[in-house]
This record gives C-alpha cells, sequence and structure tokens, in this order.
C-alpha cells in the first residue's frame, strides 16, 4: 500500500511479531508490502488499490483498476503475481439493466488484464454503495532475489519514467467537450481531435501493465523504483526520495507528457500543476533509478518491446527524466523543464515518430 491512510497503529502492533524474523521488510509508505514469512526465506509482497471509475468505456476502467494494483508489485521488479483478490462497488443510483450491463464488463476487463499478467482473480468482495468503485489486491511469496527494495539509490544514477504523464489532464478536457464554460477555458490551445486523441492514449497508457519494465529492472540493474499514481510525479519521487540508504536528492529535468496537455495545463492556471509534478496520475509508469551506463539501454529495449506489442506508448516507451545527485532525501523539477511532447499513438505526429530511421529513446538530460 503506498497510500498513508491511518493505518499505521494497526500496522505498528501487528509487526512486533514480524520483526522477529529475518529477511528484508517494508511497510507503510512506499507500493507495497514486504512481509518476511516463517518459512524457507521467503517473503510475501502484497499490496492493494482502489478508486473511482474516469473513463467511460467499463471494460477499460476494468483493465485499468487491474493494471493500476498491479503497478505496486511491479515497481518491486516483481514480474509474476500469485495471486489477485476484486474489490467492486456497485453504485446503488444505477438501475437494474445498467448493472447487469457494466458490471460484467469491468470484471471481464479486470480478469483479462490479470491473465495478461499471468496470474488469475480467485474471489474478493462486491457491495452496493452511492458510488462506483473499483479496485483489488495482488499478493506473491518470493525469494529475496525476486524483488528490488526500493533504497539502493547512489549519486550518479539516472531518473527513468517509463509513462507519459498527463492522464487527469485528458481524461478531464475530454468530459469538458461537452461543458462550453470549460470547453472555452482551453480551445485556443487544443481542438477537440486532439483532446480526444490524447484521451483514447491516456485510457491505453493506464490499462498497460507496467510488467516489461519490472523484468528489465533486473537486466539493467536498477537501484530503487516506484510508480507514479495518485501523488504525481513529484510527490512520488519524493516518497521514493526519502527512502533511500544513501543521503541523495532527485532532480528533474524532463517531463515527458502526452501531447497538448502542457498546454491546457497552463491554461487552466493551478488547478492540475501538471509542469509542477504534482497533477495526479493513475496506473502511470515506473520512476527508475539506474546505473548512468544502463539508462540509455534500459530506454531502447522498452521501446523496442513497446512497439513491438503495439502497447506502452506508440513513441517511446520511457525517457530518461532526471539524475540522482548527493543530497538531502528529496526530490525536486528544475524551473524550466524540458517538456517532450509525446503523440498518441495513431496519430499522425506518432507515425512520423515511428518511421524514423534513428528514434532517440532516451532525451540527453539537459
Amino acid at each position: 500500500p503506498d497510500r498513508a491512510d491511518g493505518t499505521g497503529k494497526a500496522g505498528d502492533q501487528a509487526s512486533e511479531f514480524g520483526q522477529q524474523l529475518p529477511g528484508p521488510r517494508l511497510g507503510i509508505g512506499m507500493d507495497s508490502a514486504v512481509i518476511p514469512l516463517r518459512h524457507g526465506g521467503l517473503s510475501l509482497v502484497q499490496t492493494t488499490d482502489f478508486f473511482y471509475p474516469l473513463v467511460e468505456d467499463p471494460y477499460m476502467m476494468g483493465r485499468i483498476a487491474c493494471a493500476n494494483v498491479l503497478s505496486d508489485l511491479y515497481a518491486m521488479g516483481i514480474t509474476e503475481c500469485d495471486n489477485m483478490l476484486m474489490l467492486l462497488s456497485v453504485s446503488q443510483k444505477m438501475n437494474e439493466k445498467d448493472r447487469e450491463r457494466v458490471m460484467p464488463l469491468m470484471i471481464r476487463g479486470f480478469r483479462d488484464a490479470a491473465e495478461e499478467g499471468g496470474t488469475s482473480v480467485t474471489g474478493g468482495q462486491t457491495v452496493i454503495n452511492p458510488w462506483i468503485i473499483v479496485g483489488g489486491v495482488a499478493s506473491v511469496v518470493c525469494q529475496p532475489n525476486e524483488f528490488i527494495m526500493p533504497d539502493g539509490a547512489v549519486p550518479g544514477d539516472v531518473l527513468v519514467l517509463t509513462k507519459p504523464l498527463g492522464t487527469r489532464v485528458a481524461v478531464n478536457a475530454y468530459l469538458w467537450i461537452d461543458q462550453p464554460e470549460k470547453w472555452n477555458k482551453i480551445k485556443l490551445v487544443v481542438t477537440k481531435e486532439e483532446v480526444i486523441e490524447a484521451y483514447q492514449e491516456a485510457m491505453f497508457s493506464m490499462a498497460t501493465l507496467n510488467r516489461t519494465a519490472a523484468g528489465l529492472m533486473h537486466k539493467y540493474q536498477a537501484h530503487a523504483a516506484t510508480d507514479v499514481t495518485g501523488f504525481g510525479l513529484l510527490g512520488h519521487a519524493n516518497n521514493l526520495a526519502r527512502q533511500q540508504q544513501n543521503e541523495v536528492a532527485f532532480v528533474i529535468h524532463n517531463l515527458p507528457i502526452i501531447a497538448k496537455m502542457a498546454a491546457i495545463s497552463k491554461a487552466c492556471g493551478n488547478l492540475f500543476n501538471l509542469l509542477q509534478g504534482t497533477s495526479a496520475e493513475t496506473s502511470g509508469g515506473l520512476l527508475v533509478c539506474l546505473p548512468r551506463e544502463q539508462a540509455a539501454k534500459f530506454c531502447s529495449e522498452m521501446k523496442n518491446l513497446s512497439s513491438g506489442a503495439g502497447g506502452q506508448g506508440a513513441v517511446g516507451g520511457a525517457w530518461i527524466i532526471g539524475i540522482v545527485e548527493k543530497g538531502d532525501r528529496h526530490a525536486r523539477i528544475i524551473d524550466k523543464p524540458r517538456i517532450i511532447e509525446v503523440p498518441p499513438r495513431g496519430s499522425q505526429a506518432a507515425n512520423q515518430e515511428n518511421s524514423s530511421t534513428s528514434p532517440d529513446p532516451s532525451p540527453n538530460v539537459s
């Protein structure tokens, strides 16, 4: 669990016995709980998350919810999940016909994403509530070499992000198309067609599993990682920086953002704060600390694998966004970061970039 949600006291009381067991341990504050088990030097790694719907397609919403839960395991470099549970709240405001149409699609999307991740949904809980809520629990039993503790960053490391930012902006802008008073704020900087493309890109990006990146974390000797979700890029970067054993700071120079979302954020004043790094993301990418000599190779392989799968962004896969330097365990974005406009898959700009003979998978830190 990566939210400070008031469960700390109960967790502290319950951990008294667990503290006697040897092995790596991670509690409240980061993406997943790592709990040493009584037998065989194994650890239980577990996470839970849930939220409200944010796209209009119930099947895709189910996939996004599942990807968001699994992402907490992937942030630990874990590529396998032993079991998932689904948490579902059905709105009491929905009539029976709508429930019978919408909820099975949401469940199917969640299950399909779980199967894509090599796991299955074996149970869960469904309740009636004023709001639709969807989420779940992911659990895996690991040997120590199967996960990467998020505390090993060293000065000289490079920060890499594996999905573009701007999902919240894209989802809101899409809703504003039919709300003239809000659309008028942004119509001078973006067209309706561009907003629809950005919304589609955000939806597919959120539904993409971070499993490929988790596997490459081992191949390229990642030192630490987290996933970028509700606290935004800067919030999660700060959280990760505080977790480090060494006295380091994260400095972010580049912001890969779904095309036109930076312009919308600027036009809306302080509503999103996308360029300040505090705009919420849902099922965002992994923020990974990599050795400098490995970062470009990580980005290149991410691009090749994601393009081949038609998945994680038609143009990109991963971007170098900053550096790790000696410091006081905090993160910051420089005053004028470089904005990397990431064109939505299927757009003319994306097709042009994909056809380039020598794409640059890893923009230089400037």
